[in-house]
């Protein structure tokens, strides 16, 4: 009886979500569903370790949050594992993923607006999802849009878009579009990959409630690059990982009371299994209590959810839910 009625659930629940993209209305409760969740408590999953929280704004959120990167092929490695990564994560997985993350307390998602995303999003709200989103804001995104469409919690200029800025001179742009997001009425937040960029935003006074920094430097220029490589240049100069870079990026959070979003702390999956845990040992032993940690999954061999929450649990000292 009880598989019966498990199966008559989840049957009418994937009916009901095939229906998202292409029925307004299913579309339209969907978005309903995410504005009332919006500042609601987003629940713990039962019966595993849950991973610490922060306190971010008006709300409690998991101090590690779920990357979005590996959903969508941005494997910063080359084109063969993009491919592969992409065609693994279909929809039901992506929505299988951010379901199994929430079992473990990870109870925030760095979302960002690209081809399918807000698709999948709206099937993960159908089913009954509920995390909070600090969303990756790209050039070509309508803050405005972005807004009334998935009702986030924060709103975090991506580093390309810094970057680029922090290296032709025109960061005033940039501070004009944090000044608007604000005006919204979200949490706004500033990415990079660039310690200084960090440590001039500070020294600036921009009005922004957060940084997410990238612990490696990937958008070093060329005459950047000749400096630490001896006057030689590498073929791929924006997915180069200088061990000595984490460092860096760990003291310039650690010198801002904001809170700040460490990324990449695995060298977009460069570090050796072995050294994972260690990786996330000195990611957390190197950012302040208020400070979190952006990873991506891809568990297709192996519950990398499971593993990555249980190191945070072990390392932060928490208590089982």
């Amino acid at each position: 009886m009880a598989n019966t009625r498990r199966q008559f659930l989840q049957s009418s629940a994937a009916l009901a979500v095939s229906l998202v993209g292409s029925n307004k209305l299913v579309v339209a409760e969907a978005r309903a569903a995410q504005t009332q969740a919006t500042n609601a408590p987003v629940p713990a999953g039962e019966g595993h370790c849950q991973v610490p929280t922060m306190k971010f704004g008006n709300v409690e959120i998991s101090r590690l949050v779920l990357g979005v990167n590996l959903f969508y092929g941005f494997v910063h490695y080359n084109n063969n594992f993009a491919a592969a990564v992409r065609e693994w994560y279909t929809q039901e997985r992506v929505v299988e993923v951010l379901q199994h993350a929430a079992s473990f307390g990870i109870n925030a998602f760095n979302f960002v607006n690209v081809p399918r995303s807000g698709d999948d999003w709206l099937r993960f709200v159908a089913e009954g999802g509920k995390m909070h989103l600090i969303m990756q804001m790209k050039a070509d995104d309508d803050a405005t849009k972005m807004m009334e469409l998935y009702k986030p919690l924060a709103m975090q200029r991506r580093g390309e878009e810094i970057d680029a800025a922090f290296q032709h001179g025109t960061m005033d742009s940039e501070r004009a579009w944090c000044k608007k997001a604000r005006d919204l009425g979200v949490m706004v937040g500033v990415g990079t990959h660039k310690p200084e960029v960090i440590e001039m935003c500070e020294e600036q006074g921009w009005d922004v409630d957060f940084y997410a920094g990238c612990v490696y430097n990937r958008t070093r220029t060329e005459d950047e690059w000749r400096t630490p490589l001896n006057g030689n240049l590498p073929e791929m100069s924006r997915e180069i990982y200088l061990r000595g870079d984490p460092d860096r990026m760990y003291k310039v959070m650690r010198q801002t009371p904001k809170p700040c979003f460490a990324f990449k702390i695995l060298a977009a999956g460069r570090v050796a299994d072995a050294a994972v845990p260690d990786a996330f040992k000195k990611a957390y032993a190197s950012i302040k209590p208020n400070d979190g940690v952006y990873v991506g999954v891809f568990p297709k061999n192996k519950d990398e959810i499971k593993e990555n929450a249980e190191m945070v649990h072990s390392v932060l000292g928490a208590t089982t839910a």
